[in-house]
């Protein structure tokens, strides 16, 4: 037995079979010219579901909201020709034996990294803030919240609809979900606010009702979560694991089905004070808590993190020794890996020993292009 095989044990949830734990991390690509998918993004997911990876999550695609993303090339997941698009996308994938979700989001209120781009109607956000103290955009009525709730339900019926195996809510990193979570940009007076983290989760509950009763039972649904904001990279919504079961039990009892708990580095512990520096990390604390299968992810086989490499910071290839401890210990169910498998499409492939090439390094440039 080879100490990577931890990695290749098949999994499943509901109807999603997956041949092994390894998962492509949703990452922003900006290469959808009037938010439609075309032959080079079905190729690029292509090729991932050839390097063996089990389950790919599509970069953040967009719900029907007038204001829903923060860059004019991320695609949209609605309208006949983006949802064309993605049709081309999931049918390459499946033809070379992957599997695939759509990530459905909303980016709320924040501003992409390196553009000036506005969109042409006011930011919405559950206070028309972007961060503590910062405003921008314009706060929710219900009637948006409502009509937000229902755009989130009718991209997840055609995910279903396209033949997408599976789907993921972006609920993390200071998007709109999480801009509800985070007492710091939810200072709502109504049942969408409160004290409590369990109280300004009623957004997302509603979200996942809804998006639960548009796909069925049988149909998978994952939850990204975070702590961390793309604001404020120390944000803490759960500083106890009480306060973390209070915001995460009531989502799955909503109806998710796995949580992807994102973490800027995945070995690192959630509750060091009470478990110590080699204690459970972010998904290893969501699954004791709600006994929900979950995604880990964050700088796997790199050694610097993606912020370091976005600010311009060196990164280089990385042991996968610390992941494989983990994954015999049951810590979380499956891993993601972002800028690895942005580097090399066949990093699965190469990690198990199927091929002799060394792999690729990442390099910022990659970023550039759809390779």
């Amino acid at each position: 037995m080879s100490a990577t095989d931890v990695l290749f044990r098949p999994f499943a949830v509901k109807s999603l079979q997956l041949k092994n734990r390894l998962v492509m991390a949703p990452m922003t690509r900006t290469f959808s010219p009037e938010g439609i998918p075309g032959p080079s993004n079905a190729q690029y997911y292509r090729r991932r579901a050839e390097g063996g990876v089990g389950l790919i999550l599509s970069e953040g695609t967009v719900i029907d909201r007038p204001a829903s993303r923060n860059h004019p090339r991320i695609p949209f997941f609605h309208g006949e020709a983006p949802l064309a698009g993605w049709k081309q996308v999931i049918d390459q994938v499946h033809a070379a034996g992957g599997r695939m979700g759509p990530q459905l989001w909303h980016t709320g209120s924040t501003q992409a990294q390196g553009t000036e781009w506005e969109p042409a109607v006011p930011v919405e956000s559950p206070s028309g803030l972007i961060a503590p103290g910062k405003p921008r955009g314009e706060a929710m009525s219900e009637e948006a919240i409502a009509d937000a709730v229902a755009a989130f339900a009718r991209a997840a019926s055609d995910a279903k609809r396209l033949g997408f195996d599976t789907l993921e809510l972006h609920g993390a990193h200071g998007y709109l979900i999480d801009e509800f979570f985070w007492a710091g940009t939810n200072e709502r007076t109504d049942r969408y606010g409160g004290a409590t983290l369990r109280e300004r989760a009623r957004f997302a509950g509603e979200v996942i009702a809804a998006v639960r009763q548009a796909v069925g039972m049988d149909f998978p649904i994952i939850l990204r979560v975070s702590q961390w904001k793309g604001q404020d990279f120390t944000a803490r919504l759960a500083v106890t694991p009480q306060e973390m079961t209070d915001w995460l039990v009531p989502l799955v009892e909503a109806g998710v089905d796995v949580l992807h708990c994102s973490q800027r580095r995945f070995w690192e512990p959630e509750f060091p004070e009470i478990d110590g520096e080699d204690g459970l990390n972010f998904a290893g604390w969501a699954k004791k808590l709600t006994g929900a299968p979950t995604i880990s992810v964050g700088s796997v086989g790199l050694s610097n993190d993606f912020i370091t490499t976005f600010q311009g910071g060196a990164t280089s290839n990385a042991g996968i020794e610390r992941l494989i401890t983990r994954m015999e210990r049951d810590e979380f169910d499956l891993i993601a890996v972002g800028r690895a498998l942005i580097a090399d499409p066949r990093w699965p492939q190469k990690v198990r020993g199927e091929a002799s090439e060394a792999i690729h390094e990442f390099q910022a440039s990659a970023l550039a292009e759809l390779a």
